[in-house]
């Protein structure tokens, strides 16, 4: 649940942030909403960074945004909030639509358009930082009454016309999104979310508790960009994914069904669990059961909707759930703040709070078992920029790796698992089909990242347009399956000289090895780029600690602090990866 506004000012002003880094964040507006500021604070704190608001002038967002504005864009700028109020842009429209011809009409919004148009493109001239519109909500009592939404030139239908050409024109822009405030509208309720005394007074048309509102969704957009959406919900079982418990009430007394209360309530959460399954969430079991009884739900219930295949790990025991949390992560390779925990005792919830701070909780309490589809959809951790294919398949990935489990107990070395595997990696510079999951990597990947830079879709494919440098990706399969694109470089080209920008691996592959086949590529491409020197850089975070010899273990000497120096002429080549079986490399040609 939000907190009050006095809560969160209460909160701010016992809270330091002087050793996080900024997360800077710039409004254009044309109407009053700084009282948004100390939610954007909570929320930036709640992620680990302090917030930076700097604030364009009231309705001057068109001089704001053509004007070289240093200060309220630059290189730093993280995120732009772009606030326009229809009634300040168009009195005519929002309040005297009956008034007008069909001509004007058209004209007005012609002219909103243009103005639209303006303020994107010269943000986007300024700054390569995401940009958030935040769309004009549909009238409450439309001008025409009840007549409005029986004409297809009505002031609803004519507003919503507006916010799909907006959202057309920010498609048309990288790294541009459109914000839906009538969601926030929705949630909320009329009464909740306009302050019409404030609005006459000074053009501040939002109540705190509506600014809290668009401030959450809001973070879920800063969230994803930053690569802090979660990857994995684990849940438990009784009185969660069905009523009752298992093990007293038989397979015949649990509660679950898809037409009848209370049973329909946990058929609807598992449709929301699969959803988020669709969409290329993992998810898990955590539960103290007999697993044996937990499995004949899932194979023997006729309203069940998850299946054992949607499953991608379980831990069923009378162990506490912090360890079986930590069997979870280990399994699935993942750290412990990619989990979401899911528990309808408020005990386990708790305990899981104070040993493993760094895993998300949801508490379904028992007596709202009607809102527990609500309480899952409404969290937002699961929210990305982008959906790739990676997604899609990662159901079929992580059932492909369970049988790479299996089959490496049949081996009595990992060196001989690792050989047996026949994989293939292939190495290609980064193109327009594979940006969204390149950048999707550098904003997720936490482990194996030397430098943890995050980028945007925009800023990669900056990177690929300039002739100054490369964006290399790798993808790998074995005898079990495809991984799809799990690794990615970029390369800095200065005169004779590179530098290792960022270069990551997922954690799927991490062990393989396959990080030397893919140094091995790269130093062939900067040879071939006539470079004489290459630098690699390590930024050292508290997940990365694994990779801080990467570079001193593979002939680089380092020369600084994070800073790692090899010299191309007089080396020996960093040798490949013995474990690959085959690179299909296309990063030698023509560069």
């Amino acid at each position: 649940m939000m907190l009050t506004f006095a809560e969160i000012q209460n909160f701010l002003n016992q809270v330091s942030v002087e050793n996080q880094p900024e997360l800077n964040i710039s409004v254009v507006r044309n109407i009053t909403v700084e009282p948004i500021e100390p939610y954007l604070a909570y929320w930036a704190y709640q992620m680990g960074f302090a917030a930076q608001v700097q604030w364009g002038g009231y309705d001057s967002s068109i001089q704001d945004a053509i004007a070289n504005n240093s200060q309220l864009f630059n290189s730093q700028t993280d995120c732009v909030l772009v606030f326009l109020k229809l009634e300040v842009l168009s009195a005519h429209l929002a309040q005297c639509f009956p008034t007008l011809t069909a001509k004007e009409i058209d004209s007005e919004c012609e002219r909103i358009l243009e103005y639209a148009q303006t303020i994107i493109q010269g943000l986007r001239r300024q700054t390569t930082a995401m940009i958030l519109w935040m769309g004009f909500e549909r009238p409450l009592y439309p001008s025409w009454g009840i007549l409005d939404l029986q004409r297809q030139t009505g002031q609803t239908a004519t507003i919503q016309r507006l916010n799909a050409a907006i959202h057309s024109l920010l498609l048309g822009q990288e790294n541009s999104y459109f914000v839906d405030l009538d969601l926030s509208l929705a949630r909320l309720g009329s009464h909740h979310y306009f302050d019409y005394r404030y609005w006459h007074i000074g053009r501040s048309p939002y109540t705190r508790q509506a600014l809290g509102e668009i401030a959450t969704e809001v973070f879920k957009y800063i969230r994803a960009l930053k690569g802090q959406n979660k990857k994995c919900l684990v849940l438990d079982c009784d009185n969660t994914l069905w009523g009752g418990v298992i093990g007293e009430d038989g397979l015949a007394g649990i509660k679950l069904s898809a037409n009848s209360y209370p049973g329909s309530c946990f058929y609807e959460f598992q449709q929301a669990i699969l959803n988020l399954y669709h969409r290329g969430i993992l998810i898990a079991l955590c539960s103290k059961n007999n697993e044996a009884e937990v499995w004949d739900v899932f194979h023997n219930h006729p309203d069940m909707v998850l299946q054992e295949s949607h499953i991608a790990c379980a831990q069923i025991n009378w162990d506490d759930k912090a360890h079986n949390l930590h069997q979870i992560v280990q399994e699935l390779n993942i750290g412990l703040d990619s989990l979401v925990f899911v528990d309808d005792s408020e005990f386990e919830v708790n305990l899981v709070r104070q040993l493993l701070p760094e895993v998300e909780t949801i508490h379904l309490p028992r007596k709202r078992s009607t809102e527990y589809r609500q309480m899952l959809s409404s969290c937002g951790w699961f929210d990305t920029l982008a959906l790739t294919q990676e997604d899609l398949d990662r159901g079929a990935m992580y059932s492909a790796a369970q049988q790479r489990a299996q089959a490496q107990k049949q081996f009595m070395s990992i060196t001989q698992y690792h050989e047996s595997l026949e994989m293939v990696a292939e190495i290609s510079f980064a193109d327009e089909f594979s940006m969204p999951r390149v950048a999707q990597l550098t904003q997720k990947t936490n482990q194996f990242n030397l430098t943890t830079q995050r980028y945007s879709e925009a800023d990669i494919a900056g990177f690929i347009s300039c002739s100054t440098s490369d964006v290399l990706y790798l993808q790998l399969k074995d005898k079990f399956g495809v991984y799809g694109i799990v690794g990615v470089c970029i390369v800095i080209y200065q005169d004779a000289h590179a530098v290792i920008d960022s270069l990551l691996l997922s954690c799927r592959v991490l062990g393989r090895h396959v990080e030397d086949a893919f140094l091995h590529e790269i130093l062939k491409l900067v040879t071939h780029r006539e470079c004489q020197t290459i630098e690699g850089q390590y930024q050292p975070t508290q997940k990365n600690m694994q990779v801080q010899s990467f570079y001193c273990d593979r002939s680089f000497t380092e020369q600084s602090a994070g800073r790692y120096h090899l010299d191309l002429i007089h080396c020996q080549d960093v040798p490949a990866s013995r474990f690959v079986g085959e690179i299909i490399s296309q990063v030698a040609k023509g560069g």
